[in-house]
């Protein structure tokens, strides 16, 4: 055997030769080891004891039944490690069989070397520490065993149910007939005692009654499961996730020590058939965890866990109680129903409450809901963590306190609760508690009245009060109970006989009978059947006595439904469980919640629904900003800007309102913006439009004057003709103002701009013809001068006809382009809508306005040249000062016109209409008026033709 040799003949007593024997009669230093093992103080050396120890273990190893090492064992388990060879002759290490030498090796050498070389090292007056030895016996105890006769032993100490009955078939039962236990610290240097189990529970003494009548009633029965008898096997777990653990490994193996050849599989069929339990969910997760690989079916009565659900964690897993994942979500539409956005939690610290209490807050936050605070807490904890929770809650600002609770902890609460006066909040529970009645009795101070919360559906098992009431059933089973079966129990009140649980018995009753149908079917049909877990699924449903489907789906879980129960307090002090809804997952989701129309009693016998936010709602014409580093039900109520809206209360944003509505003063409401624009009816445009025919009217009366006394000297001077022309394109002047008064449309918008542009080069043109009639004139009167020939009347009227005619073919150009049209300006005003004209083209109007520029100063600069002329009444001299002020006017009129805002750059622009025109009108005709009406003797042609200036005043 290369690399590995057996040295026994100095530390053994056996030799090759030798029938094998026991280990501690093969090896004195083993004995040795083992008597001096626990010490509190051990000096020892690696050569007298511990290195002969281990070379005989694994001479103990090799040796085969007649004391041989047979050659050729390394296949079979010797392996060699050179590493070990630099102290001792310990140079070979056997495995055990079944294990796979690397990983035994490791094991040795991470745990056992170090130990070996710690002995080594050490002098005869050192000390090991006891932790030291007992870990060192532990693990050589662990590889001796399995060198001896190979059998299936159960670990620990046996566990006993405290009721079990014989039977065909077994099933086997766990509760908690205990709520609590000791506490206590195991030091792991001595075994562990058992359990010592406090507070006992009627409740699940009830549970387990209800089991035992289902079975007595299948067995009487005819129908189902015909000569087959059901046994039961019935185990107390305190609620205690390690003892439950322990407790499926014996429902599952049993008791007894089974020796099996060495060559066979240390398997046997499971003890039970099915497992009714646990009531909690956290032990009802170890038993599922455990048993699951072997797929025996655990049913749950009671515990709602969602994370039980993953059949790929827990596949033998089913439960007659809807799970959390619905309970959770009801809560959470319950709160958020009655409008409480900020709230606070309380939670059992086990799988329970946590997984329930992560799938509510999950459901809150998606509803707008936010938690305060939420804490945890257990029936163990200490008392300054039942302190800290009240301190939380009365620091808190919140009403309302949602208790995911089982009503072990409720009943724990509840004392210090009611001490600390712990009253006027709402609360909210979940189905463990809100309708237990020994919680509701257990509330003296009425700390919980006004509660409201999800509960079983109401149920009822024909016989079955009867039976738990009767004790001597107990009798019938092997009894570890205190109680003996003979008590009376008429006249007594307490949990016991408190049925109020009734619908979580059914529970019980109905797993049970689900098992019972699986198992008929199975008995009935051929080697084909599948295994009960599967069994009981596949059907779906199983039907009992009363006549109830019990359906689970693939998940294992019946359908969910919930009664809403109301604590409703009466005047003899005792609490009634008034249903006033139910909360059905089967229905679509807006009907699943549905509250029925009585009246609910809150806390402090209050009839009005408590308020419990963190801010106040904020009303219409205001939104919703957080308050910085606090949860988003806490924030403060802004009033909306100009012009945004909100309509409903809590808005998060307001709603800018369409351009042609304004928000109103609430800002609740969107109003149609005011439309502007200058009209007849308002001052402005009343004025302007009396300005305009006043205008008008002076000037036809110039017309009427001038037409009377046409054949006067000063009418018939500088051409009458183009005189009666001027004042007609006056006229129009006047008049075209008005189409820029009034409610803007497409004829008026395109009617105002080019009647302007047309009328006032209309104008000019007369002015400039009549410039140019002067200087002509002038001209004419020299010497060898023809001119007058070439700018007769004739030409005259060709010149104001060919003027005008450009900006006619001008304003046809722009109206047949782009004209202007009306249009809405939402810019200048935020309240208001400015209806004006759109120019369309910016170049068709300032086309427009830029050809009466040209011709302005075209006459201006005529009417200049012609100023200082000979004759006493020099027209040409008014004409220079009209123009002067024509110029003036238009020159201030564009900064005035783009400066003004709406309505008044309409206004503008009329009156530097009006106001050149009555330039016009005053500087040109008031003083020839003024010869005709007040000097007629001066309107002679020999005063025309004077060579001094005429002065008129």
């Amino acid at each position: 055997m290369q690399g590995a040799q057996l040295r026994t003949g100095k530390y053994c007593r056996g030799s090759s030769t030798q029938p094998r024997r026991s280990l501690a009669a093969l090896c004195p230093a083993w004995k040795s080891l083992q008597t001096l093992g626990t010490s509190a103080e051990l000096a020892i050396s690696s050569r007298t004891i511990l290195t002969p120890a281990i070379n005989c273990l694994n001479y103990y190893r090799q040796a085969d039944d007649t004391g041989h090492i047979k050659p050729g064992q390394t296949d079979s388990g010797i392996a060699s490690f050179p590493e070990m060879n630099h102290h001792s002759s310990i140079i070979s290490y056997v495995a055990p069989k079944g294990i796979n030498t690397t990983v035994y090796f490791i094991f040795f050498k991470t745990l056992l070397m170090p130990l070996i070389g710690l002995a080594e090292e050490m002098t005869s007056t050192q000390v090991w520490p006891e932790q030291g030895w007992a870990l060192l016996q532990l693990l050589l105890v662990a590889s001796v065993s399995h060198a001896e006769e190979p059998v299936c032993r159960q670990r620990g100490d046996p566990e006993n149910p405290l009721l079990s009955k014989d039977g065909d078939i077994i099933l086997g039962g766990m509760f908690s007939f205990h709520t609590s236990w000791k506490d206590r610290k195991d030091t792991y240097t001595h075994k562990p005692l058992p359990l010592q189990c406090t507070s006992l529970n009627f409740r699940d003494l009830q549970f387990a009654q209800a089991m035992l009548f289902a079975i007595e009633e299948i067995n009487n029965s005819t129908d189902l499961l015909p000569g087959v008898t059901l046994g039961y096997k019935i185990f107390n777990t305190c609620g205690n996730v390690a003892r439950s653990v322990g407790l499926t490994l014996a429902l599952a193996n049993g008791n007894e020590i089974v020796s099996v050849p060495s060559k066979a599989s240390c398997t046997r069929p499971a003890h039970v058939q099915a497992i009714m339990g646990e009531t909690s969910s956290s032990p009802t997760i170890a038993i599922a965890t455990v048993i699951g690989p072997f797929y025996v079916p655990v049913i749950s009565h009671f515990a709602t866990c969602a994370c039980l659900s993953d059949k790929t964690k827990y596949p033998s897993f089913l439960r007659t109680i809807p799970s959390d994942y619905y309970q959770s979500r009801a809560l959470a539409h319950l709160v958020k129903y009655f409008g409480w956005t900020w709230v606070g939690a309380i939670r059992t610290n086990n799988d329970y409450g946590n997984n329930g209490m992560a799938t509510f807050t999950e459901t809150a936050q998606r509803l707008g809901i936010c938690l305060e605070y939420s804490v945890s807490f257990f029936r163990t904890d200490p008392s300054d963590k039942i302190r800290e929770i009240i301190r939380t809650i009365k620091a808190s600002t919140s009403k309302v306190i949602v208790a995911f609770l089982s009503h072990k902890e409720m009943d724990v609460l509840i004392h210090e609760f009611s001490y600390h006066n712990l009253s006027g909040y709402q609360w909210v529970g979940s189905e463990s508690w809100i309708f237990d009645s020994q919680t509701a009795k257990m509330d003296i101070h009425h700390i919980l009245d006004g509660a409201i919360g999800l509960s079983i559906p109401k149920a009822h098992v024909t016989g079955l009060r009867e039976f738990i009431l009767d004790v001597k059933s107990l009798n019938s089973s092997n009894n570890e109970l205190e109680c003996t079966g003979d008590e009376d129990l008429n006249g007594v009140k307490n949990s016991f006989t408190d049925m109020s649980l009734m619908p979580i018995f059914n529970n019980v009753y109905k797993g049970v009978y689900a098992v019972a149908h699986a198992l008929h079917n199975t008995v009935s049909c051929n080697k084909t059947c599948s295994n009960n877990v599967h069994s009981i699924r596949k059907k779906n449903f199983s039907k009992k006595k009363e006549g109830d489907e019990v359906y689970f789906n693939e998940n294992g879980d019946p359908a969910a439904k919930y009664e809403i129960i109301n604590w409703q307090p009466r005047e003899n002090g005792i609490v009634e469980f008034v249903t006033v809804g139910l909360y059905d997952t089967s229905l679509a989701a807006e009907k699943q919640l549905n509250l029925q129309n009585k009246s609910l009693i809150w806390a402090r016998n209050s009839k009005q629904v408590p308020v419990s936010v963190c801010s106040e709602k904020c009303p219409p014409g205001k939104r919703k900003v957080l308050q910085k580093g606090r949860p988003v039900c806490c924030y403060d109520c802004i009033r909306c800007a100009e012009g945004e809206i909100s309509n409903i209360t809590d808005s998060a944003t307001c709603v800018r309102c369409l351009p042609e509505f304004w928000s109103n003063e609430r800002r609740d409401t969107c109003i149609k913006k005011e439309a502007v624009f200058l009209s007849y009816e308002e001052i402005m445009g009343a004025l302007l439009t009396a300005a305009s025919l006043f205008g008008t009217c002076m000037t036809a009366s110039v017309i009427l004057i001038f037409f009377k006394y046409r054949k006067t000297s000063i009418v018939r001077a500088n051409n009458s003709e183009l005189s009666f022309l001027l004042l007609f394109s006056l006229i129009l002047c006047f008049l075209c103002s008005l189409t820029f008064i009034g409610k803007p449309s497409d004829w008026s918008c395109m009617l105002r701009h080019t009647a302007f542009g047309i009328t006032f080069v209309l104008c000019i043109s007369c002015l400039l013809g009549k410039t140019m009639v002067v200087l002509m004139a002038f001209r004419a009167t020299l010497p060898g001068s023809n001119v007058k020939k070439w700018f007769g009347h004739a030409q005259q009227r060709l010149c104001v006809l060919g003027f005008t005619l450009i900006q006619v073919i001008i304003c046809i150009i722009w109206l047949t382009t782009s004209p202007p049209f009306p249009s809405k300006n939402f810019k200048e005003f935020k309240d208001k809508i400015i209806l004006e004209c759109a120019l369309g083209s910016a170049v068709g109007y300032w086309a427009v306005i830029g050809y009466i520029g040209i011709l302005a100063m075209l006459c201006f600069i005529f009417a200049f040249l012609a100023r200082k002329l000979p004759d006493n009444f020099n027209e040409a001299k008014f004409i220079t000062f009209s123009m002067l002020i024509f110029c003036a006017v238009w020159i201030t009129f564009i900064p005035a016109y783009v400066s003004s805002p709406g309505k008044f750059s309409v206004a503008v622009e009329i009156f530097a209409i009006l106001a050149s025109s009555f330039g016009l009108l005053i500087c040109i005709f008031i003083p020839k008026c003024y010869i005709i009406l007040m000097k007629p003797e001066k309107n002679t042609k020999k005063n025309m033709m004077g060579k001094k200036s005429l002065h008129l005043f």
